[in-house]
């Protein structure tokens, strides 16, 4: 073929393209039918993946201070966000949805140090909303897209939807001059930008596996360069039950720190005394081997576990001295005073979020936070309180719990004397009895008395229980009066009961928790909220705060024909270390009246002692 013809060819080919580009001649395109069916179904699959998960994302608009976004995880409004996203526009925002609609919304819980938080929209209770996945099953790899308004571009309230893989699990990220501390994190190439911050990331399922907040940019442009981090939907899943209750939540610590040894492997490099750790016997140089059920084979792994659990929570630690292992369950200390923390939430102490200017997410350094006065949509649903973000939403989550708690008991008669009686592990008896003004136990070594209209701290008796008998006058009044009217008691969120050693998995179930100020006691009372709701599974409480506390479980039967024991079949108490005893219970009565020896005077003609002990063989 000659040059000529070849020449003459090229140009007829570009004149054929520019033609098609222009549309002066349509191109064609493979038919439809000469596609392959699963490549079809695979893209509409992810076309309605893209449609279900965009209409579950938020786009949260702060006026001048900038926005971010969000997701929307219950029907009735709750959606998750980072707490650098709401921290600068103060208690109300605006949110906006892919339907086209605007909807007021208000700050319900905060997380300064995890970077979340949580807020309720308004004016609807059929929103769109997606449920938390395990994140502990993601795999690097495994495709995954990122929704949200970056750098506000969402100004019709469509979001953004990226593309990509998880490029790390279980990262660990440090606060780089933040409190910002991003642990146990998911690592992804998909586009997150300024805007793209508290929005959601979904594996290709569409389910949703955590949420976006932080990222590798370019300095001077601030261009995402690829590597953008997640917290985990099982961090989230965590801290849950604290956001919704609208407590100002804190992080955990051991009360240890932790370096590698020259074997490679985690020691114990100091510990304070104090901790409830010391006390359970771990010491300085012990190799810590699981934390939580999980391994622990790096300092960051340690940092990875601490990080992903709330202040509060007991949880199991596994450790190795000189060859023999031991395994205690530890309560978990808070990472911040509670000043401490309500000052960096407010805005007013160092460790916010990072300033780097650009659309989106952040106000000037020197612009204080901004508290908008709050629209009428949602201005009943705001009350201040020190350690809460929302007490209001604590209040209506406690309404909630004793709401369940007095359905689960609607079918007993449980006003009047209470006298429970059984046998110990070694057969022997046991008795209490329970009434408004008296409480007694007759145990194999002694008889114990308290009066529960006085102080429950001055003698915690049984002697070596920590304080039983105060614990079972706090849960009978939590049945017979509620929640509401015992003390001071509210509601601070979710946590783990764990029973006969299992080990705390995703799968653990949590329970509410109430917290009671009362007769000079503090204790923490366990309700199930699931298929038992209103079951009370256990109570801790702490006769002096610088002690261990008494931890009572309840045992029930199980179900009988679909309906739960409503009244414990065994009664477990713990005191530090010690297993104090287990009540399996033959006799449950409920008596008209107020208890034995309710109007007995004590032996030297004075007032009613509030705690005495009694020995007496039985």
């Amino acid at each position: 073929m000659s040059r000529s013809v070849i020449h003459r060819r090229l140009i007829a080919a570009c004149a054929v393209a520019a033609a098609c580009v222009l549309g002066l001649t349509p191109l064609r395109l493979c038919p439809a039918k000469d596609v392959a069916p699963e490549v079809l179904a695979a893209e509409r699959a992810r076309v309605d993946v893209a449609a279900r998960i965009s209409a579950a994302t938020v786009a949260i608009f702060a006026g001048e201070q900038g926005g971010g976004s969000g997701v929307l995880v219950t029907p009735d409004g709750f959606a998750l966000t980072n707490f650098h996203v709401v921290q600068p526009a103060g208690l109300a925002m605006r949110c906006g949805l892919n339907d086209g609609k605007v909807y007021d919304a208000i700050l319900v819980g905060l997380d300064p140090t995890g970077d979340v938080a949580l807020v309720k929209l308004v004016g609807r209770d059929d929103f769109p909303f997606v449920s938390l996945a395990d994140s502990d099953r993601v795999r690097v790899g495994d495709a995954c897209y990122t929704v949200g308004n970056p750098f506000l571009l969402a100004s019709n309230l469509q979001p953004s939807l990226s593309l990509g893989i998880v490029s790390g699990t279980h990262r660990y990220q440090f606060p780089a001059g933040t409190i910002l501390e991003y642990t146990d994190c998911l690592q992804v190439d998909a586009a997150i930008n300024p805007g793209n911050s508290g929005g959601p990331l979904f594996n290709a399922a569409g389910e949703l596996i955590g949420v976006n907040g932080r990222a590798s940019f370019e300095k001077r442009g601030r261009v995402n360069v690829g590597v953008g981090y997640a917290i985990s939907s099982n961090q989230l899943r965590n801290f849950m039950g604290m956001l919704r209750g609208g407590v100002l939540v804190d992080h955990a610590t051991l009360g240890a720190t932790v370096a590698t040894g020259a074997d490679g492997k985690v020691y114990v490099s100091d510990i304070l005394e104090s901790s409830d750790a010391y006390r359970r016997g771990l010491r300085y140089d012990d190799e810590i081997v699981s934390l939580a059920g999980r391994p622990v084979r790096t300092v960051n792994a340690f940092k990875n576990v601490l990080g992903i659990l709330p202040a509060g929570w007991r949880v199991p630690l596994v450790y190795r001295r000189e060859g023999r292992v031991d395994e205690i369950s530890v309560r978990l200390s808070p990472v911040h005073a509670a000043a401490e923390l309500a000052e960096i939430a407010a805005g007013r102490r160092q460790g916010g979020p990072p300033r780097e200017g650009g659309p989106g997410e952040s106000p000037p350094e020197n612009q204080a936070p901004i508290v908008p006065k709050l629209p009428e949509a949602v201005r009943s649903l705001y009350e201040a309180k020190t350690g809460y973000a929302n007490y209001a939403f604590s209040r209506r989550e406690r309404d909630r719990v004793a709401s369940a708690v007095r359905e689960n008991l609607a079918r007993e008669a449980i006003d009047g004397t209470w006298e429970i009686a059984g046998t110990l592990q070694d057969g022997r008896p046991f008795r209490i009895e329970l009434s408004d003004v008296l409480a007694t136990i007759d145990l194999p070594t002694g008889t114990s008395r308290l009066d529960p209209r006085q102080p429950l701290d001055e003698s915690p008796v049984p002697p070596g229980s920590g304080g039983m008998l105060a614990a079972l006058v706090v849960w009978r009044q939590l049945l017979t009066v509620g929640p509401e009217a015992v003390g001071r008691t509210d509601y601070i969120g979710t946590a783990p009961v764990l029973l006969d050693d299992a080990p705390l998995t995703v799968d653990t179930p949590l329970a509410d928790v109430l917290a009671s100020d009362v007769a000079g006691v503090r204790a923490e009372t366990f309700i199930d909220p699931q298929a038992a709701a209103g079951q009370v599974l256990g109570i801790d409480l702490w006769a002096s705060l610088r002690a261990d506390p008494c931890e009572v479980r309840f045992r029930y039967a199980a179900a009988n024909g679909g309906d739960a024991a409503r009244m414990p079949k065994a009664i477990e108490v713990r005191f530090g270390n010690t297993l104090f005893g287990v009540f399996t219970i033959q006799r449950f009565t409920v008596a008209p009246g107020e208890g034995r020896d309710a109007g007995k005077p004590p032996a030297d003609g004075g007032e009613p002692a509030s705690a005495a002990n009694e020995e007496k063989a039985l």
